[in-house]
């Protein structure tokens, strides 16, 4: 299948290794994946903010960017949420607009959505040895509707040990621009996600967005003996028993450090087995 990936701001801008993990996963189960380069911010960032005009203009420009593709995989919830579920409400009323997205909504995955529903397995060869919670964004959950898929591809990993999260439907407080203009309220609300991520005992956090990620990871960062690592699922999915291997092999070369090569990249960060603390994400 020819997948055209729709990498995000977020992660092209930060997390860049969620965007080539989630190549080398795809690739790996035998998909064509390819990079529209003009591709720029889906706009929710503008639609959130109150300003839909400036949105409507992005989302133009996505299906512009995006008319050629077969299926468009994204590595973030939020963002595969403002273009299914948002870009209608935005083209209601120009024609031409309307029927440019009504031709891209169907077409538009979240990655486990795609692994899950189109791909159709939860093994997807996986090898992470090691305890993982997971964490589900509000717009993967309560709009986007990814129910259980991410745990049921999280459990079928070889090696990993699921956890439960306590109180996981709980917001972590990110939302955006919300976390910037409630950031009293903000901090609260990650300040609970992360005292329940610890009693977890997991040794990994992983999630479907790393907006959300960024924010617990950073809270987790500031609470004193927090040793958890934050990991977008995707870098998990695309981890093999042979990355494992290199891993182990890095990290008896290199001596203890809380990054070690992972898939995608020579410097993938990921999870050593003698990390000592804190978060590396």
């Amino acid at each position: 299948m020819r997948i055209s990936l729709f990498v995000t701001c977020v992660n092209d801008a930060v997390f860049p290794n969620a965007g080539r993990a989630t190549v080398t996963l795809l690739e790996r189960l035998g998909h064509a994946v390819e990079f529209p380069r003009s591709q720029t911010c889906c706009g929710q960032m503008h639609l959130n903010s109150g300003y839909p005009d400036d949105a409507r203009s992005l989302a133009r420009k996505f299906v512009a960017d995006f008319a050629d593709a077969e299926v468009i995989v994204t590595p973030s919830g939020s963002c595969a949420t403002v273009i299914r579920h948002h870009y209608p409400e935005l083209a209601r009323g120009d024609i031409e607009l309307e029927e440019k997205v009504a031709q891209i909504v169907p077409r538009t995955y979240e990655l486990t959505e795609f692994l899950i529903d189109v791909q159709g397995t939860a093994d997807i060869g996986a090898h992470f040895p090691h305890s993982v919670t997971y964490h589900p964004s509000c717009h993967s959950r309560r709009i986007l509707k990814l129910g259980d898929r991410p745990e049921r591809l999280l459990k079928a990993v070889r090696g990993l040990t699921y956890v439960p999260l306590p109180d996981a439907q709980e917001c972590c407080g990110f939302g955006g621009t919300f976390s910037v203009k409630n950031r009293a309220v903000s901090a609260s609300m990650a300040n609970l996600k992360a005292r329940n991520v610890v009693d977890s005992g997991a040794e990994v956090l992983c999630g479907a967005d790393n907006s959300c990620l960024m924010n617990i990871g950073g809270t987790l960062n500031r609470q004193a003996g927090a040793a958890v690592t934050t990991m977008h699922i995707a870098e998990i999915l695309a981890s093999t028993e042979e990355d494992d291997a290199i891993r182990h092999a890095t990290t008896w070369a290199a001596g203890p450090s809380r990054r070690c090569p992972g898939p995608g990249s020579a410097s993938s960060p990921t999870v050593c087995d003698s990390e000592p603390s804190g978060v590396t994400r």
